[in-house]
Protein backbone atom coordinates (compact mmCIF):
# COMPACT_ATOMS: atom_id res chain seq x y z
CA UNK A 1 0.00 0.00 0.00
CA UNK A 2 3.08 2.28 -0.51
CA UNK A 3 1.31 5.29 -2.57
CA UNK A 4 4.42 6.45 -5.12
CA UNK A 5 5.35 9.87 -5.81
CA UNK A 6 4.62 11.24 -8.88
CA UNK A 7 7.33 12.75 -11.37
CA UNK A 8 7.53 16.64 -10.66
CA UNK A 9 7.69 18.97 -12.94
CA UNK A 10 11.51 20.90 -14.10
CA UNK A 11 11.65 23.65 -15.85
CA UNK A 12 14.96 26.02 -16.97
CA UNK A 13 14.89 29.50 -16.85
CA UNK A 14 16.53 32.91 -16.33
CA UNK A 15 16.62 34.27 -12.99
CA UNK A 16 15.12 38.36 -13.22
CA UNK A 17 14.97 39.72 -9.53
CA UNK A 18 16.59 38.21 -6.48
CA UNK A 19 15.61 41.24 -4.20
CA UNK A 20 13.77 39.01 -1.70
CA UNK A 21 15.19 37.00 1.28
CA UNK A 22 15.46 33.31 0.05
CA UNK A 23 13.43 33.92 -3.26
CA UNK A 24 14.04 34.37 -6.92
CA UNK A 25 11.60 35.33 -9.80
CA UNK A 26 12.62 33.00 -12.71
CA UNK A 27 11.15 33.62 -16.38
CA UNK A 28 10.43 30.62 -17.97
CA UNK A 29 10.20 31.16 -22.00
CA UNK A 30 8.31 28.64 -24.53
CA UNK A 31 7.66 28.64 -28.16
CA UNK A 32 4.05 28.79 -29.02
CA UNK A 33 2.54 28.15 -32.97
CA UNK A 34 -0.35 30.83 -33.41
CA UNK A 35 -3.25 28.70 -34.76
CA UNK A 36 -4.19 29.87 -37.53
CA UNK A 37 -1.33 32.44 -39.18
CA UNK A 38 1.12 29.76 -37.47
CA UNK A 39 3.70 31.72 -36.78
CA UNK A 40 6.15 30.93 -33.59
CA UNK A 41 5.59 33.32 -30.41
CA UNK A 42 7.69 33.37 -27.55
CA UNK A 43 5.43 33.53 -23.99
CA UNK A 44 7.27 33.89 -21.04
CA UNK A 45 5.88 32.77 -17.83
CA UNK A 46 7.40 33.84 -14.24
CA UNK A 47 7.66 31.47 -10.82
CA UNK A 48 8.04 32.13 -7.70
CA UNK A 49 11.25 29.68 -6.31
CA UNK A 50 12.80 29.28 -3.22
CA UNK A 51 16.39 29.89 -3.06
CA UNK A 52 17.68 28.90 0.59
CA UNK A 53 21.10 29.92 0.54
CA UNK A 54 20.79 32.99 -1.98
CA UNK A 55 23.07 32.22 -4.02
CA UNK A 56 20.74 33.04 -7.46
CA UNK A 57 21.71 36.19 -9.09
CA UNK A 58 20.20 38.40 -11.79
CA UNK A 59 20.58 37.14 -15.16
CA UNK A 60 21.71 33.24 -14.19
CA UNK A 61 20.04 30.27 -15.48
CA UNK A 62 18.64 28.33 -13.31
CA UNK A 63 16.67 24.64 -12.69
CA UNK A 64 13.79 24.63 -10.61
CA UNK A 65 11.56 21.81 -9.81
CA UNK A 66 8.18 21.92 -8.92
CA UNK A 67 7.28 21.35 -4.78
CA UNK A 68 4.71 21.88 -2.08
CA UNK A 69 2.96 25.39 -1.75
CA UNK A 70 5.42 27.13 0.07
CA UNK A 71 4.05 30.48 0.69
CA UNK A 72 1.37 32.47 -1.30
CA UNK A 73 3.52 32.17 -4.67
CA UNK A 74 6.40 30.06 -4.18
CA UNK A 75 5.60 26.71 -4.98
CA UNK A 76 9.05 26.27 -7.39
CA UNK A 77 12.35 25.09 -5.86
CA UNK A 78 16.03 26.23 -7.38
CA UNK A 79 17.89 23.03 -7.86
CA UNK A 80 20.81 24.00 -9.24
CA UNK A 81 22.25 26.84 -11.37
CA UNK A 82 22.78 25.93 -14.65
CA UNK A 83 25.12 29.13 -15.71
CA UNK A 84 25.83 32.23 -14.07
CA UNK A 85 25.24 35.48 -14.93
CA UNK A 86 27.08 36.99 -17.96
CA UNK A 87 26.49 40.32 -17.13
CA UNK A 88 26.71 42.55 -14.36
CA UNK A 89 22.94 43.35 -12.43
CA UNK A 90 22.05 46.65 -13.51
CA UNK A 91 23.11 48.29 -10.03
CA UNK A 92 26.22 47.27 -10.23
CA UNK A 93 26.41 48.59 -13.97
CA UNK A 94 25.32 51.81 -12.71
CA UNK A 95 27.91 52.57 -10.78
CA UNK A 96 30.86 51.35 -13.31
CA UNK A 97 28.88 53.69 -15.69
CA UNK A 98 29.34 56.63 -13.33
CA UNK A 99 32.94 55.63 -12.54
CA UNK A 100 33.68 55.36 -16.19
CA UNK A 101 32.03 59.01 -17.19
CA UNK A 102 34.19 60.20 -14.36
CA UNK A 103 37.19 59.15 -15.66
CA UNK A 104 36.32 59.83 -19.02
CA UNK A 105 36.17 63.70 -18.08
CA UNK A 106 39.78 63.49 -16.08
CA UNK A 107 40.73 61.98 -19.13
CA UNK A 108 39.12 64.89 -21.40
CA UNK A 109 39.79 67.95 -19.40
CA UNK A 110 43.51 66.38 -18.66
CA UNK A 111 45.53 69.06 -16.29
CA UNK A 112 43.17 72.19 -17.09
CA UNK A 113 41.88 74.03 -14.34
CA UNK A 114 37.66 73.27 -13.57
CA UNK A 115 35.69 75.95 -15.66
CA UNK A 116 37.84 76.43 -18.28
CA UNK A 117 35.82 74.92 -21.49
CA UNK A 118 36.84 72.79 -23.74
CA UNK A 119 37.36 73.99 -27.37
CA UNK A 120 38.46 72.66 -30.71
CA UNK A 121 40.27 75.13 -33.19
CA UNK A 122 38.52 76.26 -35.85
CA UNK A 123 39.34 75.11 -39.58
CA UNK A 124 40.42 76.90 -41.86
CA UNK A 125 39.09 77.18 -45.57
CA UNK A 126 41.34 76.13 -47.92
CA UNK A 127 42.08 78.44 -51.12
CA UNK A 128 39.74 76.34 -53.50
CA UNK A 129 36.47 76.63 -51.34
CA UNK A 130 37.52 80.61 -50.12
CA UNK A 131 37.30 81.16 -53.98
CA UNK A 132 34.07 79.95 -54.87
CA UNK A 133 32.82 81.56 -51.63
CA UNK A 134 34.30 84.92 -53.33
CA UNK A 135 33.19 84.45 -56.55
CA UNK A 136 29.26 83.13 -55.50
CA UNK A 137 28.92 86.32 -53.45
CA UNK A 138 30.00 88.61 -56.33
CA UNK A 139 28.54 87.24 -59.51
CA UNK A 140 25.47 89.30 -60.28
CA UNK A 141 23.11 87.34 -62.86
Amino acid sequence: MSQQRRKRKTLVGTVVSDKMDKTVVVAVDRLVRQPLYKKVLRRTSKHYAHDENNKCRVGDVVEIIETRPLSKLKRWRVVRIVQKAKVLPSVARKEIAEGTEEQLLEDILGGQPQGEAVTEPLSQPTSEEAGKDVDDETRTD
